[in-house]
């Protein structure tokens, strides 16, 4: 396990690791609330490896089950158990849709030799599990990794139908980013005594500056070519947009302008995205255009740039989005268009995050953008966030996500 901690490059555990790693170690269910960014996949993956190694199990068998809602993510944490797995002599598999029908063959066989760990999308799990091959007798661990996630795109009835195939007496093991309600009760339903760790502070990590421009969306591109061309110190640049149709318009207009970009979105077959994030992710691609597909399961180091293209609707999403970007105690630069009738939603970010994001000035070739506190008056809520004004430095303050909200309804996914 150490040689497999040496090789990934881990010298000092983040406050996550430190927190839950004995605890999981110790056998007991955990629930763990922390921001992206702060290492949540290591806090859990190390543990159940030295746990799978210190109680080693009978013959071919599936021992932990990894729960994510996304292919990407699935993708992720897989990498990341091959890495530290890799002097150990545990296998695993990543099961989720979009493949071939060779592909669902390949994890079929895989499924019924047996793997000491699964990561799996819910539907794609549900599917093997419905055709009867899956043994899951032998499950000592269950991990339902961006939790929050999952309810939020509508699959708690799937968790709910897999759990119902799993042992009673097992680890089980909740991590996420947000702790809503819906979530608390998910595991009262789920989990035995677990400890409880949270250290989720929804704002960005310190060393992210963070800016925001008030434009018109005629003036978007314009802005966007003017940030970043010729900007070689801008070496890995991550831009959020709403929808896969925008996503799709602004990669072609900055290929039009000459500029290294590639699209991910779900049009685009699985083997197609892990094309295009591999690429992003060996610089072999600058700019990767977007949608919140990949604001919780991609795993670069050194993002210079995550620019949000527009205001997200979720102001949990922004902290999500800008925490691409200085992972690891790295800083980073976050930017976000903000448009007249976007004000609204960008004071609920303000609020949550306890600060104020500086507004800056149009170049002057641009002209000028919407005015902000007109642009408040008519489009925004009451009042800002805190004792924020504009244009002035940023206050500072917290809060914390881990505090209970109001279940939302499921998301359209981009």
């Amino acid at each position: 396990m150490m040689e497999g901690v040496e090789a990934v490059g881990y010298e000092k555990p983040t406050t996550v690791q430190e927190q839950s790693i004995p605890h999981i170690m110790a056998q007991k269910d955990v629930i763990a609330c922390a921001q992206t960014g702060t290492g949540k996949t290591a806090a859990y993956v190390l543990p159940l490896l030295h746990n799978l190694l210190t109680h080693p199990g009978s013959g071919h068998s599936i021992r932990a089950l990894i729960i994510a809602p996304t292919r990407e993510l699935a993708v992720q944490i897989d990498q990341q158990l091959e890495g530290f797995a890799y002097f150990a002599g545990l296998s695993s598999i990543a099961i989720y849709g979009g493949g071939t029908g060779a592909d669902f063959e390949t994890e079929k066989r895989a499924v019924k030799e047996g793997a000491d760990v699964i990561v799996a999308t819910p539907g794609r799990l549900i599917s093997h599990l419905t055709l009867g091959y899956v043994k899951l007798d032998k499950l000592n661990c269950l991990i339902l990794d961006e939790a929050d996630r999952m309810l939020d795109m509508g699959f708690l009835p799937d968790i709910q139908r897999i759990i119902s195939f799993l042992p009673k007496e097992r680890q089980t093991l909740m991590f996420s980013a947000t702790m809503p309600e819906e979530i608390r009760r998910l595991a009262r339903k789920v989990m035995h005594e677990p400890e409880e760790i949270s250290l989720a502070v929804s704002k960005p990590a310190e060393n992210v500056l963070q800016a925001a421009y008030m434009v018109h969306d005629s003036q978007k591109t314009k802005l966007l070519k003017s940030l970043i061309q010729d900007k070689k110190e801008l070496a890995s640049i991550l831009i959020f947009s709403a929808t896969k149709s925008s996503v799709k318009d602004l990669e072609k207009e900055l290929k039009r302008m000459k500029m290294d970009v590639r699209a991910i979105h779900s049009d685009l077959d699985q083997s197609v995205r892990k094309e295009v994030l591999n690429d992003f992710k060996n610089r072999h691609t600058r700019i990767l255009v977007a949608t919140d597909i990949v604001s919780r399961g991609i795993d670069v180091d050194n993002i210079s740039l995550v620019l949000n293209y527009n205001v997200p609707q979720d102001a949990e999403d922004y902290v999500h989005r800008v925490g691409r970007t200085a992972r690891a105690e790295k800083t980073g630069l976050a930017i976000t268009f903000i448009n007249q009738k976007e004000v609204r939603n960008f004071q609920k970010i303000e609020k949550l995050i306890g600060s104020e994001v500086r507004k800056l000035p149009l170049p002057d070739e641009l002209g000028s953008g919407p005015d902000y506190e007109a642009s408040q008056r008519r489009f925004g809520g009451r009042g800002r966030p805190g004792n924020a004004k504009p244009f002035r430095k940023k206050t500072g303050g917290k809060s914390d996500s881990c505090q209970k909200r109001k279940p939302r309804p499921p998301k359209a996914q981009g």
